[in-house]
């Protein structure tokens, strides 16, 4: 399985998109200020993830989900998440 996520900093409020084949690694890694896009955003929440079966899919996801739609789609996904 291939997962794309979602982050939230926990520092400055904004989201991360990514996507791997080791969710649990990969958080681990980018709380720990291993991942270089993101190791002056530490420490992050884990707000959303999708499986996908293949690392093809899990890209297309991950590109679609960092465009103007996919950050609409993630807001009303997200919505109580949000608001609370």
């Amino acid at each position: 399985m291939y997962y794309t996520y979602v982050l939230i900093s926990k520092k400055d409020s904004k989201m991360y998109t990514g996507y791997t084949d080791n969710l649990k690694l990969r958080f681990e890694q980018h709380n720990k200020g291993r991942v270089h896009s993101t190791k002056r955003r530490t420490p992050f929440e884990l707000i959303y993830y999708e499986a996908c079966l293949s690392s093809e899919d899990a890209t297309i996801r991950e590109k679609y989900l960092k465009t103007h739609y996919g950050k609409m789609f993630l807001k009303k996904r997200l919505k109580s998440y949000f608001t609370r």
